[in-house]
C-alpha cells in the first residue's frame, strides 16, 4: 500500500478510481482528483506547501513534486501526463499537457494548456510556456506550435492507457 502520510495537520485527499503504487509517497497538503494514478517510487511532498492535482492525471515512476515553503505551490490541471523521473517544483501545469521523461519544471513556471515539454528539458523558474507549444532543451525554448487536436488526442490516449494499466494492479 502507498505511503499516505499526514503532516502539519494536513492529510492527503483523493477522488474516486485512483491508483497509488505500493511505494508511492503522498504526504501532507495534497488533493488529487478522480481517475488519477501515482506510480512506483513517485513522491508528492506537500509538507511545506500545497499540491493540487486535477482529474485523469498520471504521474509516472520516480517523479517528485515539491514546493517552496510559503512561496510556491504545485497546480496540475486535468488530463495531464507526467513522464518517468520528472521533477516539478512549485509550478503550474495546465490541462492537456505532457511533461516528457526526465524533465525538470522549476518554481513559478507555468506550462500552458495543450503543450508538450520534451524529454530531458529544464523549464527555468518563472518561465511561461505558451499554450499549444512544444518546448525542448536546457533551458527549454519554444520549438514549434502544436494544435489542441494533436495534444488532446495524444493525452487522452495516454490517460486512457494509464487508467487501464492501473486496473491491472487493483485487487
Amino acid at each position: 500500500m502507498a505511503i499516505i502520510k499526514s503532516v502539519r495537520g494536513f492529510t492527503p485527499v483523493y477522488g474516486k478510481n485512483c491508483y497509488f503504487a505500493d511505494n508511492a509517497a503522498i504526504i501532507g497538503d495534497v488533493i488529487i482528483g478522480e481517475e488519477c494514478s501515482i506510480w512506483f517510487g513517485t513522491v508528492l511532498r506537500g509538507d511545506v506547501n500545497s499540491i493540487r492535482i486535477g482529474n485523469r492525471v498520471n504521474i509516472q515512476d520516480g517523479s517528485v513534486l515539491h514546493t517552496l515553503y510559503r512561496k510556491s505551490v504545485v497546480e496540475i490541471g486535468n488530463n495531464v501526463s507526467i513522464g518517468h523521473n520528472v521533477t516539478i517544483h512549485g509550478a503550474k501545469i495546465c490541462d492537456y499537457t505532457l511533461i516528457g521523461i526526465g524533465s525538470v519544471i522549476l518554481d513559478h513556471a507555468v506550462i500552458g494548456e495543450n503543450s508538450i515539454i520534451a524529454a530531458g528539458s529544464v523549464v527555468l523558474t518563472g518561465t511561461v510556456v505558451e499554450p499549444g507549444s512544444l518546448y525542448a532543451g536546457v533551458p527549454a525554448k519554444k520549438v514549434k506550435d502544436v494544435s489542441p487536436e494533436q495534444t488532446r488526442d495524444m493525452i487522452e490516449r495516454i490517460a486512457d492507457n494509464y487508467i487501464m494499466y492501473a486496473g491491472w494492479f487493483k485487487d
